[in-house]
């Protein structure tokens, strides 16, 4: 069973990293939140398009390692449709779960990330988009960076 739950890590990891989805800026955004890790030199900019609570469009562009891409480019398929309130709930979930490794099945296929804490260096990668994710939510100005693990 462990064998295939990290093949599976693996190749969403790497599908996402060479595929990643909703790679683009996005003009009409109605927020949007810089990130920068300085361990790994992941940067990338995260956009929201929020109407009336709900987030109706999200996406991304930057360069950083696979797993911080690919992170980025699960979150964008995770909270579209998702209120502002959820998305925030889900970066808590996803925040304990790559940091303890015991995943978290109401997470769906975001359960792969749990493998990430094999990696403690690479925690800081996974979770960047993610705390982008919730400065912009929160109408943050300044640049989120990964040295301050915390919401």
């Amino acid at each position: 069973m462990f064998d295939e739950v990290q093949e599976l890590y693996q190749e969403t990891i790497l599908d996402h990293c060479k595929n990643p989805r909703h790679f683009m800026e996005m003009k009409d955004a109605t927020c949007s939140a810089h990130g920068h890790n300085p361990l790994c030199g992941d940067q990338l900019k995260l956009f929201l398009r929020v109407d009336e609570g709900i987030i109706r469009e999200v996406s991304f562009v930057g360069s950083g390692c696979c797993i911080s891409k690919a992170s980025a480019s699960l979150l964008t398929e995770t909270v579209v449709g998702k209120t502002t309130e959820e998305a925030l709930r889900i970066f808590d979930a996803v925040h304990r779960m790559i940091t303890t490794g015991k995943p978290d099945p109401s997470l769906g296929k975001l359960v792969v990330l749990a493998g990430v804490s094999k990696y403690p260096t690479r925690v800081k990668c996974a979770m960047l988009a993610w705390h982008a994710l919730a400065a912009a939510i929160k109408g943050q100005t300044t640049q989120v960076t990964t040295e301050l693990d915390e919401r």
